[in-house]
Order: C-alpha cells, then sequence, then structure tokens
C-alpha cells in the first residue's frame, strides 16, 4: 500500500510524458472535487469534528498515554465521543425539563392573556423617555382580548403550521448534523496519534516543513479559541447564575446557564443580564436591577477584554484586534463554526504577512 501511494505521486514528478502528468493533475482533481461534492452535506459535521477534535486532542494523548486505556483504543474513543455528546446535550435536556415542569402553568396563562390582554407594567410608567407614547400603544393594543387586538390580527396571515414545520426541520437537521459528528468523533479518537501523525505527514510531504508549522500554527489558534470561548463564556456564566440568585431573580441557576451559553458568544451576555436587570426594574427590585445590570457590565468588561483576549491571543500569538476580527467576521461569514475558523485564518494571514516582510520567518516558526 506504502508503495503505491508513493508511486501515484511520484510518477507525476518523473513521469516521462508531460501530458500524462497534466492529465493525472485534471484528473486527481476533478476525483477531489466530486469527493468534496458528494459529502457537502455533511460538511458543517466535518468541521464541527475537526474543531472538538483538536481543541481534544491534548487530552486524548494524556489518557493514550494511560496503559489501561492505551489497550483499550476504541473504549476510549467511545467514552470522549458520548462525554461531548452529554456536555452537547445538557444544555437543552435542563430547559426542556424546566419547560415541560411549568407547561401547564404556561398554558392557563396564554389562555388568560388570550381572554383579558396584557396588563400594561408599571414599568412604562417609569421610563426616562418615550413611556407616555409606550402607555398609549400598549393601552390600544395589549390591555384587551388580544383576539381583537390589531397585532394579533397582522399575525393571523402568518402560518402557524408552516412556522411549526419549518422549526421541526431545523431541529432535525441540528440533530443530524450532532449526530454525525459524534459518529466520525468516535473514529478520528479511535485513530488517535496515528491520524494525527498522517495528517502532519502528508503536509510536510506537501507543503515542506513551514506547511506543517503552518498547520500547527493553525491548530493551535482553534485550541486557543475553544478555551477563550468555552472557558470564559461559563465562567461568567457561574458569576452571573450568583448574582441572579442573589437578587432573587426566579430560575437563576438556570439564567445563569442560558448566559454562560450566550457568553460563549462574543458580546452576547449582555442580552441576556440586561433582559434580567430589566425585569427586576419592571418588578419594582430597583436596587437589583441596578446591581444585576453593574455586575454584568463589570464581568463582562473584564472577560471580553482583558481574560479572553488573553487566552485567544498568547496561543495564537495575535494581536488583540485580529482576534476580535477573526471571532466576529469567522461568525458572520461562516455561522457558528467560524467563531473557530476565524482566528485560524488570522494566523495563515499573519504568517503570510511575516512570510513577505521576511522570508525567514515561518521557517523559523515553531
Amino acid at each position: 500500500m506504502q508503495s503505491d501511494r508513493d508511486s501515484l505521486f511520484d510518477d507525476a514528478a518523473t513521469g516521462p510524458n508531460r501530458r500524462q502528468r497534466q492529465a493525472r493533475a485534471a484528473l486527481y482533481t476533478a476525483l477531489v472535487a466530486i469527493s468534496i461534492w458528494t459529502l457537502r452535506d455533511f460538511i458543517p459535521a466535518l468541521i464541527w469534528t475537526g474543531v472538538i477534535a483538536i481543541a481534544l486532542w491534548p487530552l486524548l494523548h494524556r489518557l493514550e498515554r494511560q496503559p489501561l486505556l492505551a489497550r483499550q483504543r476504541a473504549l476510549l474513543a467511545l467514552l470522549l465521543a458520548v462525554g461531548v455528546g452529554v456536555v452537547l446535550a445538557v444544555p437543552f435536556l435542563l430547559v426542556a425539563v424546566q419547560a415541560a415542569a411549568e407547561a401547564r402553568e404556561l398554558s392557563h396563562w396564554v389562555h388568560r392573556v388570550m381572554a383579558e390582554g396584557f396588563p400594561a407594567p408599571d414599568l412604562l410608567q417609569r421610563l426616562p423617555w418615550g413611556g407616555e407614547q409606550a402607555s398609549i400603544w400598549w393601552q390600544n393594543n395589549l390591555t384587551g382580548p388580544l383576539a381583537d387586538s390589531p397585532v394579533t390580527q397582522s399575525l393571523r396571515g402568518v402560518s402557524f403550521l408552516a412556522a411549526t414545520r419549518s422549526i421541526g426541520g431545523h431541529v432535525v437537521h441540528g440533530l443530524l448534523i450532532v449526530s454525525f459528528m459524534l459518529l466520525t468523533l468516535f473514529f478520528v479518537f479511535r485513530s488517535g496519534a496515528r491520524l494525527g501523525q498522517q495528517l502532519l505527514d502528508a503536509s510536510s510531504r506537501v507543503f515542506g516543513a513551514a506547511g506543517t508549522s503552518l498547520l500547527r500554527r493553525m491548530a493551535d489558534a482553534v485550541r486557543g479559541t475553544v478555551a477563550g470561548l468555552v472557558l470564559v463564556g461559563l465562567g461568567e456564566g457561574v458569576l452571573l447564575g450568583i448574582a441572579y440568585v442573589v437578587a432573587g431573580v426566579p430560575h437563576g441557576a438556570l439564567l445563569g446557564l442560558v448566559t454562560a451559553i450566550a457568553a460563549m458568544l462574543p458580546f452576547c451576555a449582555p442580552l441576556v443580564f440586561a433582559a434580567v436587570a430589566l425585569w427586576l426594574f419592571g418588578s419594582g427590585a430597583t436596587v437589583a436591577a441596578i446591581a444585576v445590570f453593574a455586575v454584568g457590565c463589570i464581568v463582562v468588561f473584564i472577560a471580553e477584554h482583558f481574560v479572553r483576549p488573553m487566552l485567544i491571543g498568547s496561543t495564537t500569538r495575535l494581536p488583540f484586534l485580529l482576534v476580535l476580527f477573526g471571532i466576529l467576521g469567522g461568525a458572520k461569514t461562516f455561522g457558528l463554526v467560524g467563531l473557530f475558523i476565524g482566528p485560524a485564518l488570522m494566523t495563515v494571514l499573519v504568517v503570510l504577512w511575516a512570510a513577505w516582510a521576511e522570508p525567514s520567518a515561518v521557517d523559523r516558526a515553531p
């Protein structure tokens, strides 16, 4: 098998006929393109597999050194894949359990609101500006039975069944992506160090030592981004969850979990703690609202401007501005997975700039 692989590529350089070499290159390119086209629906799962595998690769190496686990590679891969699945499923299960526990109360509330409308909250009267206009709009649209409300009538043209089908389709698609990702993770983890060495050997064969160094730095960028986003998000969620509980917010721990998930996305945590503070303010707990908002601003400011850039930048050796551009630009271009792809691409940009400014810089990179 090794000799067949070597002859497959070495003939391209030593073959007697230039036209044959060009034909083989075109054939290989076409086959790779067809293969990628065939896998197009699974590309998101493969990208997520790569991100998670890179993030957990140091842990895999440490576990592989254990004598018991080294002989049970399939079991180790299964445990890691199941662990990833559990970590991904726990937040959704907690929210689902909480929603199921309050489903009856929520149903009664919906029926009461449809029959009686929303009473205008005291918060509208306490707004520093626009309170009077907001109160008038609320009285005209939401205080009476919602069946006759202009807002409800304007929504009747929207097909509830079509919206439900669309949401259900996205949920099923997401579950399929996660399922294929976990299955692929199992096989990647089972291959372990052998697969990693094959990737490095292939990179060195095609791109040389500079290409291998670049590949390592891209992996470090992905790993640092995962640490910066996930760990900092969890830290923000824990601190703000404690603030919610102290302030007497109902389901403070669950809201802390929601805040942690939102905090994994840059600058999304303020949407949650600001909504909590607004609810407290509307309930008359002015001091608690101000305290939650102030604590949230301090925690997010320190995390987003110091802790997260330090974690990501120290690993990727990127300046803060490029880290920020990579995360935000990657998310806008590639979606959620772009949060991890963006800093890796910024690393490539920095390496290429260094190569252009100082040609020997890439070769000296570790």
